[in-house]
C-alpha cells in the first residue's frame, strides 16, 4: 500500500471508529509517528479528509476533527433521506447476483454482531454498515450521486448514532439491511426506495433520542 493511502486509511478509520474525537487537533508529526510514514503523505491524507468533511483547518491550529452540531446532524439525515433511497432504487435495477450475495453477507454479519454484542462490536458494525451502504452507492452507478453521498455516508455522526442504539434498535437496523437486500434481490426499485427511506428515518429517530437523553442527563 502506498504511504499516502496508508496514511489516509489509518486517519480516516481513527475518526470513524472514535479514536480521534470531534474537536481533536491532528498534528502531522504525531500522526506520522503513529502511522509510520513521513509527514508528506499525512499532509495529503488530511487534505483528502478535509475534502470529505471529516476534518477542517483552522488558522494557527491546523487540522481539527470535524464536530457535528444538532443542525449539522439534522441536515445530514435530511440529505441522506432524500438521496440514499434513490441510490437503493437504482441498485435494485442494476445489482448482479454477486453484488446481492455480498450485500447479504454484510447484512447477515451485522445481524450476528448486533445479537452477540461481543467486545468492540460497535466498531465492527460501523465498518459493516459503511461497506453495505458504499456497495449500494457503487451499484447505483451514478457518479454525481456517489460524489454527493460520499461525505454523508462517512460522517462520524453515523458511528456515534450506533453508540446510542439500544439492543432493539441495533437489531432493527440489521433487519432493515436484510429487507433492503431482499428488495434489491427482487429487483423491486420502489420497495428498495421505501425501505431505505424508513431506514434513514429510524436512524434519525435513534440519534434524536440519544441526544435528548444526553441533554437530560447533563441537567440532572
Amino acid at each position: 500500500m502506498r504511504a499516502a493511502e496508508k496514511a489516509y486509511s489509518s486517519v480516516r478509520d481513527g475518526i470513524l471508529q472514535g479514536r480521534y474525537d470531534a474537536g481533536l487537533r491532528l498534528t502531522e508529526h504525531e500522526l506520522a509517528q503513529t502511522v509510520g510514514v513521513s509527514r508528506t503523505p499525512i499532509r495529503e491524507a488530511l487534505r483528502r479528509l478535509h475534502a470529505e468533511g471529516l476534518v477542517h483547518f483552522e488558522p494557527n491550529h491546523g487540522a481539527i476533527v470535524a464536530s457535528f452540531e444538532f443542525e449539522d446532524a439534522e441536515e445530514i439525515f435530511e440529505l441522506r433521506a432524500l438521496l440514499e433511497p434513490i441510490s437503493a432504487r437504482r441498485a435494485a435495477e442494476r445489482a448482479s447476483r454477486e453484488v446481492i450475495q455480498e450485500l447479504r453477507a454484510f447484512a447477515d454479519q451485522q445481524l450476528l454482531e448486533s445479537t452477540r454484542r461481543t467486545a468492540n462490536y460497535l466498531a465492527r458494525i460501523g465498518d459493516l454498515n459503511d461497506r453495505f451502504h458504499r456497495l449500494i452507492q457503487k451499484t447505483a452507478d451514478s457518479a454525481r450521486l456517489s460524489k454527493t453521498l460520499s461525505g454523508l455516508i462517512e460522517a462520524p455522526l453515523i458511528l456515534r448514532t450506533f453508540r446510542q442504539y439500544t439492543p432493539v434498535e441495533l437489531r432493527r437496523s440489521a433487519d432493515q439491511h436484510l429487507e433492503l437486500v431482499n428488495a434489491i434481490e427482487a429487483h423491486d426499485p420502489m420497495w428498495a426506495h421505501s425501505v431505505m427511506h424508513a431506514h434513514i428515518l429510524t436512524g434519525r429517530a435513534s440519534y434524536l433520542r440519544g441526544r435528548l437523553n444526553a441533554v437530560n442527563g447533563r441537567k440532572k
